[in-house]
């Protein structure tokens, strides 16, 4: 690993999504009704599902919501008509930004996702044309704060349950698998009871990039947070050095 510390983007993140709770929430319980519709509403058959209940524990959805989520999608299965798109783009100085989105209406998430772009000065590109820059990976962060596991036990008992790389951070623990070694590794670490900031599987970038020019800064931070304001996004990667 680059010794890169994600941990201030992941942070940045958190609190975007703290001040708008109800959008993390949208974004889980979509993720919620597919998983249920691809693999049924039981957790101990449906990995996905297991994956996507641990992102919403990770995020402090209450219990009772995602149940919730979960019976009125096996209830309504066959309402769940979501389709998986990604866009790739660029903005300003080259900085390469990812956008996946979960939706039902694929004209009106691209009319917002380009717009997304333009009004901060970027723009979309053709499938493939940023997505070569980054690594798609499972990776879990840890507060360690919230840790009370020996970093060394810790990095052991995340490589033997299958972890590719294990990275000690300032402020966190950052544990990278291969995706389809993901759940295996998230569900062994949860068995210890280790507490999780972040699960998923995701986008890292293979170089970062930094913004010098207060101007770019501004025009990128206005693309991201029209990203982030729209229901239809699902995630956001980018390769700007925070």
């Amino acid at each position: 690993m680059s010794g890169h510390s994600k941990f201030a983007n992941i942070k940045h993140k958190k609190e975007r999504n703290d001040a708008a709770k109800g959008k993390i929430f949208t974004v889980i319980g979509r993720e919620l009704a597919v998983a249920v519709k691809e693999g049924g509403p039981d957790p101990a058959n449906n990995s996905k599902l297991r994956d996507v209940i641990a992102k919403a524990k990770a995020n402090n959805m209450p219990n009772d919501t995602i149940d919730r989520g979960i019976k009125k999608a096996a209830g309504d299965a066959a309402s769940v008509n979501y389709e998986t798109l990604t866009y790739e783009g660029y903005g300003p100085s080259g900085v390469a930004i990812i956008v996946d989105t979960l939706t039902d209406n694929k004209n009106r998430t691209a009319a917002n996702v380009r717009s997304a772009f333009t009004k901060g000065g970027g723009n979309v590109g053709t499938p493939g044309s940023v997505s070569y820059m980054f690594d798609k990976k499972g990776q879990i962060i840890i507060d360690k704060e919230e840790c009370e596991m020996d970093a060394d036990e810790l990095m052991m008992a995340a490589l033997d349950a299958g972890a590719e790389d294990f990275s000690e951070e300032e402020d966190s623990y950052e544990v990278i698998t291969a995706p389809d070694d993901f759940s295996a590794v998230r569900e062994a670490l949860e068995a210890l009871k280790i507490p999780m900031m972040e699960a998923d599987v995701t986008m890292i970038p293979q170089t970062w990039v930094e913004l010098s020019n207060e101007d770019d800064i501004k025009k990128l931070n206005r693309i991201l947070d029209l990203l982030d304001e729209d229901d239809d996004v699902q995630a956001v990667y980018h390769n700007w050095d925070e």
